[in-house]
């Protein structure tokens, strides 16, 4: 046999310290039953090409000669304690083998199988190549049925875009609608060595929408679109650091309130998490991110846009697995408020200063300074249009986040899950957007959230559920519009109401979710939205 394949000898003093091993009456019964598996696995060996059919029979051939020898002295008073070589120079012969040799060898021989069931006996390689072995695949499908009702106060949808100091680009006001939409993920994970992993991802979505994967599905929709939202590598050479660089998942602790959950954050991130103690941990993140990559030239005098991220933190666990964790952070947000051009009209040097993607809310300014402050009105022959490309926006933002959450696991399966938000930008400056805008606008430039969860923290099998309720409240310019939840108020700030809703297991991996949002506006034109979700998901 070649180095590297399970070796008879081996096997066979395995089962002959099974076949041979001294019974009392008590023991006889368990070791016929571990005779059984050992024959049973020789068996399987043999169809896993591991073992050839001819080794096997000789094995057992010679392991019954061994268990009849022993059964024939197992009354003298003395067993012999060592093997020793049989006459014919080839078998071993075991009398007796003391149980933690026996243990050893089992262990031993198992590490083997496992590791070499990719290979024949003459290490001719199987269909399935070792590199499969470091790697992982993960993925899920969503399906939505969507309800969307408008309230009668709203205004058309024009009157929200041609409203230059809260410029919104909303599609639907007025008609209530049902949407059926869909959301699949589909990623692969490789372990390159003991400190470097690296992921890719695919996902559904529109490829200008950063915060929604979802898309509307109808045969007249025919293809879903899809593409890439992660390629990563990460480095993680000690258990408490680690660095990530590419496109990846959102690496701060935070709600949805300052993130949508589906963003993907692009850049590079570094992750420090120190046991202080055998309950207490701290954690921190730091990190850059860009977000518009500005062509220079003599006509686009713009810079680059980036988000600067710092968090620390701490989290307590008990006993019980009952844990609180808080953490504060700030992001700075570099260059992502508008500047204006010259008042001729002619100047377009900084036109790149508008935000490539808005929700709605922040309050904005005309940057084209065309002489109506309309942020890209477009008058055709039928009529006014609006183009929507010309809103920057009026303050600067560098926001202030605390973030906590207490989890009661005190009833565990079920735990009881507090979690508050906090949030205040404080790169808000009535004076310096004054100069810079030549506009007065209100301070409003905090939010907060809280939510309340009852019910398994994730749901994973057959009957899990879980209830929970929020309110969320989000001032004009408490955070950046473009980046916040997707589905609160349909998409960004200037927004207040409540979240109710639940999830139950259907099967492992396989759960429902029911969620209303009821929402309003705070203090910009009347806007009133209630969204219904009703959700199958799939994990695998």
């Amino acid at each position: 046999m070649k180095t590297g394949m399970i070796k008879p000898a081996a096997l066979a003093l395995a089962m002959a310290s099974v076949f041979t091993a001294p019974a009392t009456a008590g023991e006889r019964e368990s070791l016929e039953q571990l005779r059984s598996t050992t024959i049973g696995l020789i068996e399987a060996l043999v169809q896993e090409g591991i073992l050839p059919k001819d080794k096997a029979d000789t094995l057992l051939k010679k392991a019954e000669e061994a268990r009849q020898a022993a059964t024939s002295t197992e009354q003298a008073p003395d067993a012999a304690v060592a093997a020793t070589p049989a006459a014919d120079g080839g078998v071993v012969r075991v009398q007796y083998v003391p149980e933690f040799v026996k243990q050893q060898l089992r262990a031993d021989i198992e590490k083997e199988v496992m590791a070499k069931l990719n290979y024949h006996v003459e290490e001719e390689r199987l269909k399935l190549p070792d590199w499969l072995d470091r790697i992982s695949f993960e993925g899920d499908v969503r399906l939505r049925y969507e309800p969307d009702r408008f309230s009668g106060r709203n205004l058309q949808e024009f009157q929200y875009g041609l409203n230059p100091g809260r410029q919104a680009m909303i599609s639907n006001t007025q008609d209530d609608q049902n949407r059926y939409r869909a959301r699949a993920r589909f990623g692969i994970n490789a372990k390159l060595s003991d400190t470097f992993t690296a992921g890719i991802r695919m996902t559904t979505g529109h490829m200008d929408d950063p915060v929604s994967p979802n898309e509307s599905i109808d045969i007249h929709a025919a293809k879903l679109q899809w593409g890439l939202d992660r390629a990563f590598i990460t480095a993680k050479p000690y258990d408490w650091v680690s660095a990530t660089a590419g496109r990846f998942a959102n690496p701060f602790f935070s709600t949805d309130m300052v993130w949508d959950p589906d963003l993907a954050f692009d850049g590079v991130a570094m992750a420090f998490m120190p046991k202080l103690t055998d309950s207490i941990a701290g954690f921190g993140t730091i990190g850059a991110f860009p977000i518009d990559q500005v062509k220079k030239g003599s006509v686009n005098k713009a810079d680059d846009k980036w988000i600067m991220g710092a968090q620390a933190g701490i989290t307590w666990t008990s006993p019980n697995q009952s844990s609180i964790k808080a953490g504060i952070a700030l992001y700075d947000f570099k260059n992502v408020e508008g500047i204006r051009n010259n008042i001729d009209g002619f100047d377009s040097r900084y036109n790149g200063t508008v935000m490539p993607y808005r929700q709605k809310g922040n309050n904005t300014f005309d940057v084209y300074m065309n002489g109506n402050n309309s942020c890209g009105l477009v008058v055709t022959g039928s009529g006014a249009g609006y183009s929507g490309d010309g809103c920057g926006l009026a303050s600067k933002f560098k926001v202030l986040n605390l973030t906590g959450q207490i989890d009661l696991a005190t009833f565990d399966p079920v735990h009881v899950i507090l979690q508050g938000d906090y949030a205040r930008n404080i790169g808000f400056d009535q004076k310096e957007i004054l100069r810079r805008t030549g506009s007065l606008y209100k301070e409003e430039n905090e939010a907060y959230q809280i939510r309340l969860t009852v019910g398994m923290p994730e749901i994973r099998k057959r009957h899990d559920w879980q209830v929970f309720g929020a309110y969320k409240r989000l001032e004009a310019d408490a955070v950046v519009d473009a980046f916040t939840d997707s589905d609160f108020h349909m998409g960004g700030t200037d927004a207040k109401g409540t979240i109710l809703g639940g999830s139950y297991g259907l099967d492992k991996n396989t759960w429902f979710t029911a969620r209303w949002l009821s929402t309003r506006e705070i203090s910009g034109l009347p806007l009133s939205i209630d969204v219904f979700q009703f959700d199958l998901n799939a994990r695998f």
